[in-house]
């Protein structure tokens, strides 16, 4: 019995572990703590504290009562693209590289985050080398690369 016990706990807690380590969770919050729904209306807004849902076991904090509300109404709408890791690194290498999280596209009603520092803005080079080609990369990669 103590064996069962030991093989449900450990199999309860590595599932836990693998819904939180495909997510950019800097700070203990997706996003580095911004708001995902306020992307949506074109304003990246920092997240409060104290404003706070869970979502496929990650904490996502929000700007408003409201955005919360949208959230918990339709939270895969909002949820960003690759855990919200970079997505022109998930495509171009397939690995996880953090955001800056002012730096996004909103994209066939999809939230793409970017890495954007040290004269290096992978939104730009995103564009430039083009979405239509680089999102099928990302898809395949992040399958891969995202447990």
């Amino acid at each position: 019995m103590k064996k069962l016990l030991l093989i449900l706990f450990l199999g309860v807690a590595t599932t836990a572990f693998a819904q939180k380590s495909h997510y950019n969770t800097k700070k203990g919050l997706a996003v580095n703590g911004y708001d995902v729904v306020a992307y949506f209306d074109g304003t990246p807004a920092k997240g409060d504290k104290k404003i706070v849902s869970e979502y496929d076991g990650v904490k996502f904090s929000f700007s408003s009562q409201e955005n919360l509300e949208k959230f918990k109404a339709n939270p895969k709408k909002y949820v960003p693209q690759y855990g919200g890791y970079c997505a022109y690194a998930v495509a171009k290498t397939g690995k996880k590289v953090s955001i800056n999280p002012e730096t996004y596209e909103i994209r066939d009603g999809k939230l793409f985050l970017f890495y954007n520092s040290w004269g290096n803005n992978t939104l730009e080079s995103w564009k430039e080398e083009g979405p239509d080609k680089l999102k099928p990369q990302a898809d395949s990669n992040w399958k891969k690369i995202k447990n």
